[in-house]
């Protein structure tokens, strides 16, 4: 069976959503320090999180089949 291709988010501040591919994926943050562990299809993803009504950071990435990306959150830091 081959590996699960996964995004894992790090780093997003306590409270915010993450969105994949404009849904929401999981419930709130509770610890910023707690990666969230999205099972996705492979291909191009993207992410963002969510705090109150603002996009506090957006990343567009790319998973392989089979490969986990490591998405960081910076705080403060929207590209």
């Amino acid at each position: 069976m081959p590996d699960p291709t996964q995004i894992i988010v790090t780093g997003a501040p306590t409270g915010s959503l993450v969105f994949l591919d404009g849904l929401q994926s999981g419930r709130s943050t509770a610890t910023n320090d707690h990666p969230q562990v999205l099972n996705v299809a492979a291909g191009a993803h993207k992410v963002e999180i969510h705090l109150g009504d603002a996009v506090v950071y957006r990343e567009d990435t790319y998973v392989g089949l089979g490969e986990r990306r490591v998405v960081i959150v910076l705080s403060g830091l929207n590209r």
